[in-house]
């Protein structure tokens, strides 16, 4: 193992070392940034170390053993979910689109209530490792894990891209590293850490990085605040005056309300659906601790949104007019001057206005931080499905050792890494935005009504759950691609098949309906078994009682 992590090391150095050599032409260097970037990686590594001599059985590696308190597993939940879509891209959109930008704060926030009281208690009653373990329960195994299995490795995918696509534009903007070698990186990082530290691991780099952001918005928050008297009504007005009074009022991102009504379900529901996300209540000792972990992480989410909201205004009026962080060679061309590096930089532009180069580079330093934790908890949700659902119990039919599933799962940890940097360096000049809300809609339209009905619904079917599970996925992706964001925007059409850019209002309300059709017209014995079970099941879930944990509490 240690000859594995140096030699991948080594590979990283020798990747870092050209990219500089050719960097410092196209961008100066931010010392500050690499200096506690190599700080961070280095505790991370630490802690990945530490990690692997505690990860020995398959328990420890998906599921931290069990160990993880309720207020460290809310921290990592936290970590898990601000992404670096949420720092950068909510104020981005609050720095362009004003007051409208909250709908994405509100709509990623609004989930966790569905999740604290719908979801957490009973997954982590009924579960082992991954949802599907929920989703299955009284179902017959095989197509619900493969469909559920596909569904999370396909939002994982989507996700990954993401972010290993930010991963690059960020470093190669802020770092002077070339966009291959900041991707290339990013995944070397990410297989360490899933690899030999597992879910341990995964959890305490999440939980650093989420101290780290909230730490550094906070001082952000409360720099931007000072210089307008704590005032709020003075910091609005300013903003209003250097754009337009129209950034306080709705509409400018979203106008018409199928849009606005779309968008709301595929953040609550996609939320309650996302795997990586869902995988985190495994990891604590029952289900009191599963309820504390989403009391915390709403409120620590919760203040980060605040506090996302207040950074966006604060770039209007520190950023927006100010000739240090425009691009002017632009501004003949687009009529104005754009930020450097885009909207997404107008948190990292903000926090060198109020901070310096000093607070730019831990910043910069925690923005990469955030995907690495991001893509790891991805990659190891994305791996447990292959090894836990699709090998251990669909293709040994539940007949794997403990250790042979791990080492299934350390290969396809791997293995996604490798395609997630491949993927993140196609996609370079892509239009990513679509993926980001195909993984949403998905885990909204596939993830979520399958595993709710499983626990909520006696009627549930194995023909329901997988006819109209895939029908919700099938729905979800197809309207994707024939809405604006891919038939317009990527593929150059001029007009839209699907007017509509947020597809879920439509693809959830295909799974439920189609779940609820294939369900109550299956009328076969194993239909009238699977709702017999139903009883034992809620008891299960609502109390406990035969799950683990069940005995202390």
């Amino acid at each position: 193992m240690r000859s594995l992590i140096f030699l991948l090391l080594a590979s990283a150095g020798i990747f870092a070392a050209e990219a500089l050599t050719g960097a410092v032409e196209k961008q100066p260097l931010n010392m500050s940034a690499i200096i506690m970037f190599l700080i961070f990686v280095s505790a991370t590594l630490g802690i990945t170390y530490w990690a692997a001599k505690r990860t020995k059985t398959a328990k420890d590696f998906y599921t931290a053993g069990g160990g993880i308190t309720g207020f460290q597993n809310g921290m990592a939940i936290a970590g898990d979910f601000m992404s670096a879509a949420s720092f950068l891209g909510i104020s981005a959109l609050v720095y362009a689109k004003g007051y409208d930008g909250l709908i994405y704060s509100i709509g990623f926030l609004v989930g966790w209530p569905i999740i604290l009281f719908l979801v957490a208690e009973q997954l982590r009653n009924l579960g082992k490792y991954t949802f599907a373990d929920v989703a299955s329960y009284r179902l017959r195994q095989t197509p619900i894990r493969i469909l559920a299995a596909f569904g999370s490795i396909l939002t994982v995918l989507l996700y990954l891209i993401a972010q290993m696509v930010g991963a690059g534009k960020l470093i190669q903007l802020l770092f002077g590293l070339d966009y291959e070698v900041a991707v290339i990186l990013v995944g070397i990082l990410m297989i360490l850490y899933v690899t030999f530290g597992g879910m341990l691991a995964t959890t305490w780099v999440q939980i650093i990085k989420a101290f780290l952001l909230l730490s550094g918005a906070t001082f952000m928050a409360i720099a931007v605040m000072a210089h307008y008297d704590f005032s709020f009504e003075t910091l609005f007005s300013t903003a209003v005056s250097m754009k337009d009074v129209s950034i306080m009022a709705p509409g400018k991102l979203i106008s018409d309300p199928i849009s606005a009504i779309s968008l709301g379900i595929a953040l609550m529901f996609g939320t309650a659906g996302l795997p990586h996300i869902l995988m985190r209540f495994f990891t604590v000792s029952d289900a009191k601790e599963a309820r504390k972990s989403v009391f915390y992480a709403t409120g620590f989410i919760g203040y980060f949104y605040i506090l996302t909201f207040i950074i966006g205004f604060g770039a209007i009026v520190m950023v927006f007019q100010n000739p240090q962080y425009l691009d002017l060679a632009k501004q003949a061309i687009d009529g104005g001057a754009p930020i450097l590096g885009g909207d997404n930089m107008a948190a990292i532009h903000l926090s060198h206005a109020v901070g310096g180069d000093f607070f730019l580079g831990f910043i910069s330093a925690v923005a990469f931080a955030t995907i690495l934790a991001v893509v790891s908890g991805l990659t190891l949700a994305g791996a447990s499905a292959i090894s836990h659902d699709l090998y251990a119990s669909v293709i040994r039919k539940g007949t794997a050792d403990g250790m042979m599933e791990m080492k299934v799962s350390k290969i396809a940890t791997v293995v996604l890494g490798i395609i997630a940097i491949f993927l993140g360096i196609i996609f370079e000049e892509q239009n990513i935005a679509f993926m980001v809300g195909l993984a949403f809609a998905i885990a909204a339209s596939a993830n979520f009504p399958i595993l709710f009905l499983s626990m909520y619904w006696s009627r549930l079917t194995t023909r329901g759950a997988l006819l109209g599970g895939s029908l919700g996925l099938l729905t979800a992706a197809v309207l994707v691609i024939l809405g604006p964001t891919v038939w317009v925007d990527v593929m150059g059409n001029a007009e839209a098949i699907f007017p509509y850019k947020y597809p879920a209002l439509f693809s959830v309300s295909a799974a439920f309906i189609g779940i609820w059709f294939f369900s109550i017209t299956d009328k076969s014995d194993s239909a009238q078994k699977e709702h017999e079970a139903f009883e034992a099941q809620y008891v299960r879930a609502q109390t406990g009682i035969g799950s683990e944990g069940a005995v202390e509490h």
